[in-house]
């Protein structure tokens, strides 16, 4: 043994007693605390406001029964809670669509118009009314909101959620009826590029409504949005609460 050399057992119990009397954690180089900042899955927790973030403020619960579950359930499909004097189909069609042409002696009335990227599939996709290739998609699918939070909401929040504009996209339709009422653990666009704003999207709308997520739903949030930490979440949208004439 070199002169003035210790023990590694003497200096490991030496090192132990003094982080016993000072209080302090140990933390080796490289490794960290047992957190290391970041989230219940391991990656990484983000940014205040990024979509990342925000997954660790979703409740987690189990899926709970599709029983009493009917699209009549929230209200006649696209009634006119923003009161613009346009119903919510022709207000997202009117948004997410360019070269948009109205008609049928309706201002509001969308005839046509070009889907430039369909979100879901990453192709330019026609519009035409009546003979149409582009749905009105519920991010959040309204039979998925059933069972996670809404069957015990009243009717007037259940309007909201339907018509609301944060939980609505114009996308081609083939991929939307894939979706069906799929969550992100069941679920995610093929274009691969959306699947970041898509989840994040998701993630806002549950935020926003008190929606809960299941164990499996969660985690595949988070694995989509630590590969993207920086996605912001979405904002906006109408009231929680659509006005009192479709309360009921």
């Amino acid at each position: 043994m070199r002169s003035g050399a210790v023990p590694v057992r003497l200096a490991g119990f030496v090192l132990a007693v003094a982080v016993a009397a000072t209080g302090c954690s140990l933390e080796l180089d490289g490794g960290g605390g047992g957190d290391s900042g970041g989230g219940p899955d391991g990656g990484a927790r983000g940014a205040p406001g990024s979509a990342v973030a925000a997954v660790d403020e979703l409740a987690v619960k189990g899926r709970a029964p599709r029983t009493g579950y009917d699209r009549d359930r929230f209200g006649s499909p696209w009634v006119d809670t923003d009161s613009n004097g346009c119903g919510t189909r022709d207000d997202i069609l009117r948004r997410d669509l360019t070269g948009v042409r109205s008609g049928g002696g309706d201002p509001c009335r969308v005839m046509s118009g070009t889907l430039a990227k369909d979100p879901y599939s990453g192709r330019d996709v026609a519009f035409r009314r009546g003979a149409s290739r582009v749905d009105i998609d519920h991010v959040v699918a309204l039979s998925d909101a059933w069972q996670k939070g809404a069957a015990k909401w009243d009717r007037g929040k259940r309007v909201a959620f339907a018509n609301d504009p944060l939980n609505l996209l114009a996308v081609g339709s083939r991929p939307n009826r894939a979706k069906g009422d799929g969550d992100t653990a069941t679920w995610l666009p093929p274009n691969k590029a959306y699947r970041c704003a898509y989840v994040a999207r998701q993630v806002a709308v549950k935020r926003k409504y008190r929606l809960w997520v299941t164990a499996p739903e969660r985690s595949a949030m988070r694995r989509v949005l630590d590969g993207c930490p920086s996605e912001s979440l979405p904002k906006g949208g109408n009231p929680t609460k659509a006005p009192q004439r479709y309360a009921r």
